[in-house]
């Protein structure tokens, strides 16, 4: 499946068939408690990325936390 994540296209392969955003998340190397992720232009609210299901041409936007002093 081909998705586009902050503008580059990625092959996804994940080994079911349904493409969670929790496990896409995890599949690219991203820490959940520390960013932002919009789908398709919608903010997703991290309680429910263990509901989203990704498809073949979706848009992410995953945006890291960063903190300092």
């Amino acid at each position: 499946m081909k998705i586009k994540v902050n503008g580059k296209e990625k092959n996804i392969k994940l080994e079911d068939e349904k493409a969670l955003l929790s496990r896409t998340i995890e599949f690219l190397g991203y820490k959940p408690n520390t960013i932002v992720v919009e789908l398709n232009d919608l903010i997703i609210n991290s309680k429910k990325w263990d509901n989203e299901i990704l498809k073949d041409g979706d848009k992410l936007e995953i945006v890291s936390i960063v903190g300092g002093g």
